[in-house]
């Protein structure tokens, strides 16, 4: 039931990720608009280029957050992700295990086989 569970979520989240392509891409032009915005922003010396570049990157912040659509396919595809990992079963994989004879590095595990 668990796996029933993970590929409805899939299918869902992934239908809804296809169906809002086109407002992520509207949300990926208008964050690079507000992106050049700020950074022409700090480069800027004169007065006037400061308020062009500035203007720029209130239209870029502003059609950035009207994209609702985009925020639902951004939630979307995280659920896709979600179910991906958990179908997979790769929960922490990127833990690193350390392997050394030194008993402060692996205090934990050698404790752990002296209670055993």
């Amino acid at each position: 039931m668990k796996k029933f569970g993970l590929l409805s979520l899939g299918i869902v989240a992934g239908i809804v990720a296809v169906s809002n392509l086109g407002s992520l891409l509207g949300l990926a032009i208008s964050a690079l608009i507000a992106y050049a915005g700020f950074h022409y922003y700090r480069k800027s010396d004169s007065t006037f280029v400061k308020i062009f570049w500035g203007i720029v990157l209130v239209i870029g912040l502003l059609t950035a957050i009207s994209n609702v659509p985009a925020f639902i396919g951004i939630l979307a595809l995280a659920g896709v992700y979600y179910a991906w990992r958990k179908w997979k079963g790769t929960e922490n994989s990127n833990v690193i295990q350390a392997e050394s004879d030194d008993p402060f590095v692996n205090f934990e595990r050698q404790w752990n086989e002296l209670t055993k």
